[in-house]
């Protein structure tokens, strides 16, 4: 079914509900709540789970829990509206929702590093009373399972000697750096959550993502590899304020949606997931230089400006973040979209998006 103007969009939403590796029937009759349902996993989750219940007729019913009613009906503007009900509401707000609730994928988060040091105290409690409400949901609700997307923040500065980062590897985070108000957030809802779990039964499960990248970015995003692709598309150079020294993976967004749609289905209550494709580990400069080799056309250069203190850019300290994946693949999960494709769809997506 249509869901997307967005051709790139509406391809990943058509290619992630035809994965086989996810027990689609056990959303047949179901009703599933997402949070951060405009933001790039959230909006790509509901069109997911919509494209697979009008694809394999599962009778399923989505929640799209939102802020802005306006820019939900915009996003899902072709969306079965038998199937999709929006609930606008505040996260850090307690939810009455009267009808039954068998799945939450909890996805709403401030996400902007500049606004992790302009606004730190609302990251953290956006986090914790945020995933506090949810649980709470959840435990009223007596769900199935429930995911809740943290980052790989959480394993702050590890040891850059390390081939790969494990679910049980963790390195440092100075809590006095105002910075840490979202990987100290996202790790202590971690430990909420394993708390419900613990104490109240809840089936709550964490899917620690990598930055992920595709249709949905905004042409305007502030991440690094949204200016290093919209750099391409103007022509204009990448300019690197850091030694672009820092290594991490990555993973495209229909990979994103399938390794969380596999956590919350197979894997184990209380325990964590890395959702990453490990094939992409690649430092902030040689990608740089890779979509410079890739769109020569372009004429886009690398040129560096280095900042004294990148922290107040809301820049994390330099990082290797090789994360491993095996946990996540055990469950029958696998990344299929290399680092290329990635940014071939997301520059095709970002011109889409400039354009219309």
């Amino acid at each position: 079914m249509k869901l997307s103007d967005n051709r790139i969009m509406q391809e990943d939403v058509e290619h992630a509900s035809a994965a086989e590796f996810i027990d689609w029937e056990r959303f047949k009759g179901r009703t599933v709540l997402v949070t951060g349902a405009t933001g790039l996993i959230g909006g790509q989750m509901v069109m997911t789970l919509l494209n697979a219940n009008a694809e394999r007729g599962l009778g399923m019913k989505v929640i799209a829990a939102v802020r802005n009613r306006e820019k939900a009906e915009e996003l899902f503007k072709y969306a079965d509206k038998s199937a999709l009900e929006l609930l606008v509401q505040d996260v850090n707000d307690p939810y009455s929702y009267e009808g039954g609730i068998d799945f939450i994928i909890h996805g709403a988060s401030i996400t902007s590093s500049k606004a992790f040091v302009d606004y730190p105290v609302e990251t953290i409690f956006t986090a914790i009373n945020g995933t506090k409400n949810l649980l709470e949901l959840a435990k009223s609700k007596q769900v199935e399972g429930m995911v809740y997307l943290s980052s790989l923040e959480v394993y702050g500065v590890v040891d850059l000697s390390l081939d790969s980062v494990d679910e049980k590897t963790f390195g440092s985070i100075d809590p006095m750096s105002v910075r840490s108000s979202y990987s100290e957030g996202k790790r202590i809802v971690e430990t909420l959550c394993t708390s419900y779990a613990h104490e109240y039964g809840v089936p709550v499960k964490v899917a620690r993502l990598c930055q992920s990248m595709g249709a949905g970015v905004g042409y305007n995003d502030g991440r690094v590899f949204a200016q290093f692709a919209r750099a391409i598309i103007e022509g204009t150079d990448i300019v690197l304020m850091t030694d672009g020294s820092t290594e991490r993976n990555y993973c495209y967004i229909s990979d994103a949606v399938t390794g969380i749609l596999t956590v919350l289905l197979k894997g184990e209550n209380a325990e964590a997931y890395n959702v990453a494709n490990k094939d992409t580990l690649i430092s902030i400069k040689d990608m740089a230089q890779m979509l410079i080799d890739n769109y020569p056309d372009s004429g886009t250069s690398l040129k560096f400006n280095i900042v004294e203190d990148v922290t107040k850019l809301g820049y994390n300290p330099k990082v290797k973040m090789n994360l491993a994946t095996d946990k996540a693949e055990a469950l029958g999960w696998h990344a299929e979209v290399g680092l290329k494709e990635m940014f071939d769809r997301l520059i095709k997506s970002m011109i889409i998006i400039h354009n219309s």
